[in-house]
């Protein structure tokens, strides 16, 4: 059954229809409907129901077994059909008479209870009470909540006295002050009753300081807020805040000095300083009070500077000028400032020049003059000619004044950062002032520039050693000259290389940035460095272009050997029999380079003009084509390591005698297998007459040239000489030695070949 359904079932019962309900014995007193206030206090008594039990039974126990909120009646409130925790306490039951056969159970709110009428303006509770040894009844008991009529303030806001607030005078102007209610949830709104309070309150119950800030004072100034609070209800109560606002402990302001007399001439042009208005205190500022028409004159409001606004002319001007705290303007001070514009002499001196320029060179000496003016005061001037310097500190202190004498105070230092941010420029004004009232004066402009002068010649930099592998390729970086200079700009050189590239000297040096390259072979000459000449020359150090300075440098240029890979053995000295498939194996060639984890390249570079023979890595091997006859074949194969070029290599020579597999020779009936017949002859005479290829006819003529050169200077190039002739008299000797032996085996019909270095033989 619904709420709705509920209430109708409550009216037909308060009507007291027949037939439509029969009271139980255990609660006669439900269902039924009572009133409670949303405004009732925690603790108070919502309504008694009456339980009766016979004497026999005992006492009943009775217990709220639920409670569900009801719909309310107003239309703009949306109802809630959830209550996630009711106001109602337990039910309490206590005896009526004695003997006891009545007994009262009393439905009371819990505490911190708060009930909204606009919220859940129904509650049905259902008690269900139960005798000794008898069935438990359930009945229903209906709360009906009303609007409350009044608000309550608490304490120490709503007593007599209110609430007290105590603040300093400094406070910033608006400041926030005090918070009369705290509203988590928010709802009410506040209202002034009393005028005349320079304070703010907000409707959302904040106090703030005045618009102007606190007036300073010794006293405690106090200040009482009588307000009105209202809720959402249109309910209200009343209370009260008492701001007590202590005196300040700050400094006030105050004008140092109060009263000042001013005298300028007349001419004056704007922006120029008048005088200043100083004071001690807080966040002091400054503003002109009076006259503010014309506006004559400004104030700085930050530092009280009070400049001319125009071209003044002769007059008197009462200036009052007012110093106070930015955070509590009530903090201020007034000074008077009396500016009288006096009439003067328009005839100021005359100079010649009137405009001094010239240009001087860094060296000049302090004490040297530049000019002397020649000034003519007018007529009828009192006193003599004065002179003084005016300008930026940076170039007024490289000038002095000697009476009419403009001289050098200090050197000139065209190389020094301090001369190159003032741009080498320096500008500076003579004034020349007549005596007299009002003292009249002319100023003559002074720019001086400054010229270079080359006094320095550039410096070699340390350490001028450099490291390159002796098979550096061409265009090879080897190192940077960083020269110096002292003058300025510092590093304003050219670089060049005494005596330029040549085979002896092979490299090259960019002019600008002094970058070392290779630009020839460094291992075409037996030696082990190079010592470069690097000359350094400075350039737009003067002003006359052709004084220039240079040093010569001596750059060291360290050659790294590159070692030749080693192959063990050099010769060797081979014997297969072809046989059938696509490639055979020969032989492994154990080579290393230096470190040992260099990794090798290999390439057969002779013998090998028909492609019998490939190499993968140092494996070599042997492609059968159907050879016919033994044959015998010298390969020479080259082995380096490492990507340089050029590169250090090795030559290995491998013979490899070559013997064809016996075949079978078909006859017309029988089928026999015969043997090629062996020709040891033919291989002799092939050794005799073998012919080496092209590149090795050039290198042994290379290596005979090189051999001649080297007897003609063996003081100097001994050790280079020895290695390319060694190697051609082992070639010789080996070839004999191979025709020898080849000789000496024909009676057993197998082949040899030559050798270019002590027979190591192996066989396959």
């Amino acid at each position: 059954m619904g709420a709705r359904g509920r209430l109708a079932f409550l009216l037909l019962l308060l009507l007291g229809a027949p037939g439509t309900f029969v009271r139980p014995a255990a609660l006669p007193d439900l269902p039924r409907l009572v009133t409670l206030s949303e405004d009732a206090a925690p603790g108070t008594r919502v309504a008694e129901v009456t339980v009766s039990c016979s004497a026999m039974q005992g006492s009943p126990n009775v217990t709220l077994v639920r409670v569900e909120p009801g719909t309310p009646t107003d239309p703009t409130v949306t109802p809630r059909t959830t209550e996630p925790g009711h106001p109602f306490n337990p039910i309490a039951i206590s005896a009526v008479g004695v003997p006891a056969t009545a007994f009262r159970a009393e439905v009371t709110l819990r505490a911190g209870a708060e009930l909204d009428a606009r919220r859940v303006n129904l509650y049905m509770l259902a008690l269900r009470a139960a005798c000794p040894g008898k069935e438990e009844v359930t009945k229903w008991l209906f709360v009906w909540v009303t609007a409350g009529h009044t608000l309550r303030c608490d304490a120490p806001f709503a007593s007599a006295g209110g609430d007290v607030v105590r603040v300093p005078a400094d406070v910033a102007p608006r400041a926030p002050l005090h918070v009369v209610l705290p509203q988590p949830l928010g709802g009410l709104t506040f209202r002034l009753r009393n005028d005349g309070t320079p304070l703010t309150l907000t409707p959302r119950g904040l106090v703030l300081a005045p618009a102007s800030g606190f007036s300073p004072s010794k006293d405690t100034q106090t200040f009482r807020l009588e307000m009105e609070v209202t809720d959402r209800h249109g309910h209200n109560c009343s209370g009260a805040v008492t701001v007590e606002v202590l005196p300040s402990h700050r400094p006030r302001v105050t004008i140092l000095e109060p009263r000042q007399d001013v005298t300028v001439p007349e001419g004056s042009g704007p922006l120029e300083v008048v005088t200043q208005v100083q004071a001690s205190g807080d966040n002091v500022h400054y503003a002109i009070l009076s006259p503010t028409v014309p506006a004559l004159f400004t104030i700085d409001e930050l530092t009280g500077v009070i400049r001319s606004t125009g071209r003044l002319e002769v007059a008197r001007v009462r200036l009052l000028v007012r110093a106070y705290n930015a955070l509590q303007p009530a903090d201020q001070a007034t000074a008077t400032i009396n500016v009288t514009v006096q009439g003067r002499d328009r005839q100021a001196p005359s100079c010649v020049p009137a405009l001094y320029v010239t240009q001087v060179r860094e060296t000049v000496s302090p004490g040297s003059t530049l000019v002397t003016l020649r000034c003519a005061s007018p007529a009828g001037a009192e006193g003599s000619l004065s002179y003084a310097l005016e300008g930026p500190p940076g170039s007024r202190s490289r000038f002095r004044m000697e009476g009419p004498r403009l001289q050098v105070n200090t050197t000139l230092d065209y190389d020094s950062q301090a001369m190159a941010a003032l741009g080498f420029q320096l500008t500076a004004t003579v004034v020349v002032t007549a005596g007299g009232q009002p003292p009249r004066s002319t100023r003559v402009p002074v720019l001086v520039t400054v010229t270079p002068v080359n006094e320095f010649p550039p410096e070699c930099p340390r350490g001028l050693t450099f490291t390159v592998l002796e098979t550096a390729p061409f265009g090879s970086v080897v190192g940077y000259v960083n020269g110096t200079d002292r003058d300025h700009p510092p590093d304003s050189l050219e670089y060049s290389l005494e005596g330029g590239s040549s085979p002896a000297q092979p490299f090259s040096i960019d002019m600008h940035s002094g970058e070392i390259r290779v630009v020839g072979p460094l291992g075409s000459l037996p030696r082990t460095s190079y010592r470069l000449p690097v000359r350094l020359t400075d350039t737009h150090n003067d002003l006359d272009p052709a004084n220039r300075r240079s040093r010569l440098c001596n750059v060291a240029v360290r050659l790294q050997a590159v070692p030749e890979p080693r192959c063990t053995p050099e010769v060797q000295e081979l014997w297969i029999t072809a046989g059938r498939g696509s490639r055979q194996p020969v032989t492994h060639l154990a080579c290393w380079g230096d470190p040992d984890t260099t990794a090798l390249s290999y390439a057969i570079v002779g013998g090998n003009e028909d492609g019998r023979f490939r190499l993968d890595g140092s494996a070599l091997s042997y492609v059968p084509d159907g050879l016919a006859e033994p044959r015998t074949f010298v390969l020479l194969v080259e082995v380096w390591g490492g990507p340089g070029a050029p590169r250090r290599s090795t030559v290995v020579a491998l013979v490899v005698h070559v013997t064809p597999r016996s075949t079978t020779v078909p006859a017309s009936t029988t089928a026999r297998h015969t043997t090629p017949r062996k020709k040891p002859l033919v291989v002799t005479r092939t050794e005799a007459v073998w012919r080496p290829p092209a590149w090795f006819v050039a290198v042994l003529t290379v290596s005979g040239v090189l051999l001649l050169a080297s007897l003609s200077c063996l003081a100097r190039s001994l050790v280079c000489s020895r290695r390319a002739p060694s190697k051609l008299l082992l070639a010789e000797s080996s070839s004999r030695d191979v025709a020898e032996r080849s000789g000496g085996r024909e009676e057993q019909g197998r082949p040899h070949a030559g050798r270019l270095s002590p027979l190591r033989t192996g066989a396959i």
